[in-house]
């Protein structure tokens, strides 16, 4: 692994510390925290996480939404060689409390009363309330919760009373735990979504982090001074390192965003000069879609990264001339490979930039292969596996599903892509999202690209149906643009026989206010094709 300049978490903060002392470091309503203050808190929380007994390895989760408070706990945490557990805001008590189980997490950092919603309260009506000097009755590991915001409950405390404890640990303690941490010490441990049976923990190091997002943040062009709306949660690698730990490496300001509301998202842009916006195609196609965008000033916008689907080329023309970005990139990536695998630059072209989701990145390797792991020539369509120091180190207490994800190094993704002579990457489809009509291979989402381009339609999604005479056919799931009427399945249909071969037209097409998703905003395919098998009457 090539050498960059900070190995671990704790040397990035003071390096960042050092290099951008005055500058803002983070912006929240109000408040202005500069990179030397960011430092002093990420340090008395470092403090309080070694006087609460947390050692080197231990883990720490941290439950809650995109605050400051935030970065000061993880990054204490992560600091004196804890491994940082997130969790998604979107779980309930019982999928949490899973997750705190498997990893035996010591501490949790939460919130109570965001959205309505209390997260100790969530978690104790699944598993137990206060018991045996224990916060959470079923959860013996979990010794502490910290209330980051809000009323702290009975067996809970707050954080200002948790970051009371800094004053009893000598300063040179701190700065020798920071010092300990190793460059291949464990830094983390990302639970995936789970669309399919229980999450599983994607462990990755310090050093991995550090080399990916260097990469990433050098590559995609930020720069010291970018003003960075992080809508993307803090508890998902896009929020956490491609955000928090990317604006730290490079001095940009961060602005988080705890809930999206494409106006409120707009009024920051306007109000907080925003440079860099990066997030799903969805976050972009919902400001769009706002019935007063023309008297939006979003002129500050610079710097677009996308990725986690494939990107209908009509979006991207819209966010270029319509939301005025210079740049727009396209990426690809996920948890297993630190959350990057490929990405454009931004002096590719256009055509590159709009159909494909850029080339390796540095020191790395991606390959197409068959099933059975054969590399396969160019534009042929096969499963995207990944080799390099991106690679998870595994999943975390699960030796079998490890062994089956890396094989002789390569992490087999489950996507379905193609590469170009360039070795530029284009993914077709989830391997397991792929259906059959009369022999054809469909892939959904190189369908849902086309069909983004009907002038009605905002946003669509293809699964598989069952069919008496072609064995499956597709299915559109599709939301109508803000404004306009939404199209007729016949009138569709029609368009789609214009612009698609055969096997890709769907054969039926269903309007919908919006998908189905999953706790990361992930279209629940499963759903929509229990959906389509009942329309069939299968």
């Amino acid at each position: 692994m090539a050498d960059v300049p900070w190995s671990t978490v704790p040397e990035l903060v003071q390096a960042s510390a050092t290099a951008f002392a005055e500058r803002e470091a983070v912006v929240e309503d109000d408040l202005s925290i500069s990179y030397a203050d960011l430092a002093d808190r990420i340090f008395a929380a470092s403090a309080a996480v070694i006087d609460a007994g947390v050692e080197p390895g231990d883990r720490v989760a941290i439950w809650a939404p995109n605050v400051h408070e935030w970065i000061v706990a993880a990054l204490g945490a992560l600091s004196v060689g804890a491994v940082l557990v997130p969790l998604n805001t979107r779980y309930k008590g019982a999928e949490a409390g899973y997750i705190l189980g498997k990893s035996r997490a010591r501490l949790l950092f939460t919130i109570t009363g965001f959205l309505d919603t209390d997260y100790v309260d969530l978690l104790r009506r699944a598993h137990g309330g206060p018991e045996g000097g224990r916060p959470v009755a079923e959860l013996e590991h979990l010794e502490r919760i910290v209330v980051l915001r809000g009323d702290a409950p009975e067996g809970t405390e707050s954080f200002e009373e948790f970051l009371g404890r800094a004053d009893g640990v000598a300063d040179d303690d701190v700065f020798q735990r920071w010092k300990d941490v190793e460059p291949d010490d464990l830094c983390d441990i990302m639970f995936t979504s789970g669309t399919t049976g229980r999450p599983k923990g994607v462990m990755v190091g310090h050093a991995q982090t550090m080399k990916v997002f260097e990469v990433w943040s050098r590559e995609v062009g930020l720069r010291e001074g970018d003003r960075y709306l992080i809508v993307n949660p803090f508890f998902h690698t896009f929020g956490y390192k491609a955000g928090i730990l990317a604006a730290l490496m490079r001095g940009a300001t961060i602005v988080p965003q705890a809930v999206f509301d494409a106006g409120q998202v707009a009024d920051l842009i306007a109000a907080q000069r925003v440079t860099m916006l990066p997030g799903p195609p969805a976050l972009y196609q919902s400001i769009l879609n706002l019935p007063d965008l023309g008297e939006r000033d979003l002129s500050s916008l610079r710097l677009a990264v996308t990725g986690a689907a494939t990107v209908p080329v009509e979006l991207i023309r819209r966010m270029r001339e319509d939301l005025g970005f210079d740049v727009v990139l396209t990426a690809y990536g996920l948890t297993e490979s630190t959350g990057v695998v490929s990405m454009c630059r931004p002096d590719d072209d256009y055509p590159t930039i709009a159909n494909r989701c850029g080339r390796a990145i540095p020191d790395t390797e991606v390959r197409i292969v068959d099933e059975q792991g054969n590399a396969l020539p160019a534009d042929t369509p096969g499963e995207v596996v990944v080799r390099g120091y991106n690679v998870m180190r595994g999943y975390f207490e699960d030796p079998e599903q490890t062994a089956e994800a890396i094989v002789d190094g390569w992490l087999h993704t489950g996507d379905i892509g193609v590469m170009d002579e360039r070795g530029y990457l284009k993914i077709t489809d989830r391997k397991k999202d792929m259906f059959i009509v009369g022999g054809f291979n469909a892939y959904p989402a190189e369908i849902e690209n086309d069909l983004a381009r009907h002038p009605r339609i905002a946003a669509a999604a293809v699964v598989g149906m069952p069919d008496d005479r072609l064995g499956e056919v597709g299915c559109a799931f599709v939301v109508p643009r803000t404004g306009e009427e939404p199209p007729a399945e016949d009138e569709v249909i029609a368009w789609c026989r214009e612009e698609m071969a055969n096997y890709k037209v769907p054969r039926r097409v269903i309007v919908v206010d919006a998908f189905p998703a999953n706790a990361s905003g992930k279209v629940l395919k499963n759903e929509l094709r229990e959906r389509a098998a009942r329309e069939a009457g299968a």
